[in-house]
């Protein structure tokens, strides 16, 4: 039987590589939050009262040193995680006994690998979510500086992808705004829930050593630790399929967005016009212009929401405790937060280079359009809603065309086509920004602080 030497015992080759599966790839990018984990565990370690010390000062800032480190060549590239490491916690600790022998020794002290990962993982999403929710922001801006110039511009409103009613540029665009705000409160909720600190749980059972949780919880910038530690290790995948969830709903707004796009580009309706640098050709129809990003945006939306079940269906089931199935959770979550983020980027540069085509979009307008406000007009008279409406259906034939102009401007409710509050849309997401620049200001304030060098920049 052949083995290999781990940190962890001998181990069968084939087992290892079976076991040790996409980690050593995927946790290239967990690196940074590895180690940023575990320079606010030996803070905590050094600060424990005991006789001999856990962790001296000096030990301490050796460490933190030697992970600032790490994290400088993982920004190169040059930081491998290897089979044999299995993933990056054992990496982390190879390279710190390493490079400082006994003390590299003692960093695993008083934790397990399953709150390491929990807390790496949670750190990864803190991180990405801050980046998503300007992305969210970046992708809303435009679509509200769209909606805005084109507020009165009349565009055929659509059910069943059929003529419907009366409508406007800036109502479709707008009704994109306010769902993609909708979706960013599931983002918040979703970091709020992901803003509590595992560590300390160890395998879920604590340990029999005073470590101080709330201490690394705020040495981390997370407003609270897990208070149950049975629950911490628990609540690894639960968190992450929060998130993913929430993200689902940004990209159903997506998806939705691009098939509307795609619809409104074509030459038969020629509403929009996209930007040819947002579009590819075909290598053997010269005349082509297609929107391959609107439709891999589509398909991704339907990606995302997989790796939602994939999470889910991993969790459906799993006793109480740690359980090895948990690894399976952390490829479909990092995949689905780096798509949904790709997603978003790409659709606030299209958006922005989206040129609407005045002449077109009153073209779409015909005179059944219209049977609608009719029916209300009569009413007003003093009509009967029912006797109205068969009137105008019977009639329809010799309805005539009415001014898209005057039809969308009547509409002064809230919400409708002259009714739009964009200095509202504008307050929701100036208020959105304040809360992500707070967020960011105290985690990554509480990194600095832990590291002893400006963060994320890496530099003193």
């Amino acid at each position: 039987m052949a083995t290999r030497k781990t940190i962890v015992g001998d181990i069968d080759r084939e087992v290892l590589a079976f076991t040790a599966g996409k980690d050593p790839a995927l946790d290239a990018a967990l690196v940074e939050a590895d180690c940023i984990g575990t320079a606010a565990h030996v803070t905590m370690l050094s600060g424990i009262e005991v006789r001999p010390r856990l962790m001296g000062v000096r030990q301490r800032k050796d460490v933190i040193a030697a992970l600032v480190g790490i994290m400088r060549r993982a920004r190169r590239g040059k930081f491998d995680i290897t089979e044999d490491d299995q993933d990056v916690h054992l990496a982390v600790e190879r390279v710190l006994t390493r490079k400082l022998g006994a003390v590299g020794k003692k960093v695993h002290f008083a934790r397990s690998r399953n709150d390491q990962v929990a807390v790496d993982m949670r750190l990864y999403a803190k991180e990405n979510l801050l980046q998503c929710f300007d992305e969210v922001y970046t992708l809303a801006a435009a679509l509200l500086k769209f909606a805005r110039r084109h507020a009165k511009l009349p565009m055929v409103g659509r059910t069943h992808m059929q003529p419907a009613m009366p409508s406007s540029v800036g109502l479709w665009a707008s009704s994109c705004v306010e769902s993609l705000l909708d979706d960013n409160d599931l983002l918040v909720a979703a970091y709020d829930l992901n803003d509590c600190c595992p560590l300390g749980a160890a395998a879920g059972y604590g340990m029999p050593v005073p470590v101080d949780r709330n201490l690394t919880a705020r040495l981390l910038g997370f407003k609270a630790p897990v208070h149950n530690v049975l629950h911490a290790a628990g609540a690894r995948g639960k968190c992450e399929l929060a998130i993913l969830s929430a993200m689902s709903q940004v990209m159903i707004t997506l998806s939705r967005l691009a098939s509307d796009i795609m619809l409104y580009s074509m030459p038969e309706f020629g509403c929009f016009e996209l930007p040819a640098e947002y579009c590819t050709g075909s290598s053997i129809m010269p005349q082509k212009k297609n929107p391959d990003v609107l439709e891999l945006v589509r398909a991704r939306s339907a990606r995302v929401t997989a790796h939602a079940a994939a999470v889910a269906g991993v969790l459906n089931g799993l006793p109480g405790g740690y359980n090895r199935d948990l690894q399976e959770t952390k490829e479909p979550f990092m995949e689905g937060v780096v798509t949904t983020r790709a997603c978003l980027r790409i659709m606030g540069l299209l958006v922005g280079g989206l040129v609407p085509n005045k002449k077109a979009l009153l073209a779409g307008f015909s005179p059944g359009v219209f049977a609608t406000d009719e029916v209300a007009r009569l009413v007003l008279e003093g009509m009967s809603f029912r006797d109205a409406y068969d009137r105008v259906k019977t009639g329809l034939a010799g309805l005539s065309d009415a001014d898209p102009a005057e039809a969308i401007a009547r509409k002064t409710h809230v919400g409708g086509t002259a009714g739009l509050d964009f200095a509202g849309y504008a307050g929701r997401l100036s208020a959105a920004k304040r809360f992500v620049l707070s967020r960011r200001r105290s985690y990554h304030g509480a990194i600095s602080k832990l590291l002893g060098i400006k963060y994320p920049e890496l530099k003193k």
